[in-house]
């Protein structure tokens, strides 16, 4: 607990945090154990460099020796992230993100679940999908749209662009920024700005806001969203993808 917030660490600092089962069940049961402590509000940030990478391709290629375990293992991964980014959106206190680096592909969704986001300034998003043949996750277009538009929001995927901590708050993504070292300081002034007012009405206000009917809106898109990933991701073209991207990182 950091001035009545809880703080919540993804940690594969190694890998960048990008997503892999068990980091995903490791975040959903910190998130309903923060739920538990009755926070002024849940902070979620990244160890490192990067905030996540999305999903770990190493991962997927690890269980790409057939295309039925490569389709349960991404059902698996998609799946949780697709219920950690509604466990956010269900928090009982407002949710903030510190973006210290890098979001890429599906973990934005963690991102835009965030009422607040403190972004680093030499951080940025960048969904990646048509660099590896995926269907896009985590929100790309079941949040994203009705954030900055839906021409925006499709232009964005098409060309792959890299939208930087100035442009993304621009678009509204962004709340804040500045250098990495300094978001624990700017979250905690939300946080004291929360504490200015009834900590009951900023639950109420949340709380009617992602109602249950807006929720299973989008827990249907996210739906969407993974049985698209899991159609994709079993063709030939994404497994060359994958190896194709893996090479070109390395």
């Amino acid at each position: 607990m950091r001035k009545g917030a809880v703080w919540l660490w993804l940690n594969r600092p190694e890998r960048h945090n990008a997503l892999v089962p068990a980091l995903v069940d490791d975040l959903r049961a910190a998130i309903a154990a923060a739920a538990e402590r009755d926070p002024a509000a849940l902070v979620l940030s990244g160890r490192g460099d990067s905030f996540s990478t999305g999903g770990d391709l190493d991962g997927f290629l690890d269980h790409a020796g057939s295309r039925d375990q490569l389709r349960s293992y991404a059902d698996l991964l998609v799946g949780g992230l697709h219920e950690a980014i509604l466990d956010l959106l269900a928090f009982p206190a407002p949710v903030m993100a510190a973006v210290n680096g890098p979001v890429t592909g599906g973990s934005t969704g963690l991102m835009l679940a965030a009422d607040l986001v403190a972004m680093a300034q030499d951080a940025f998003v960048q969904p990646y999908y048509s660099m590896v043949g995926f269907g896009p996750d985590g929100g790309w277009t079941a949040l994203l749209p009705d954030r900055i538009g839906t021409a925006r929001a499709l232009a964005i995927q098409y060309r792959n662009t890299r939208i930087g901590a100035a442009e993304a708050q621009e678009l509204g993504l962004v709340s804040g920024g500045g250098p990495a070292s300094g978001l624990a300081g700017l979250i905690d002034d939300w946080v004291g700005d929360l504490g200015k007012g009834y900590a009951q009405t900023h639950q109420a206000t949340r709380q009617s806001i992602w109602d249950a009917r807006r929720r299973t809106d989008v827990r249907q898109r996210l739906d969407q969203e993974k049985n698209r990933f899991l159609d994709l991701i079993g063709r030939q073209g994404a497994l060359e993808g994958m190896k194709d991207f893996t090479r070109r990182r390395a």
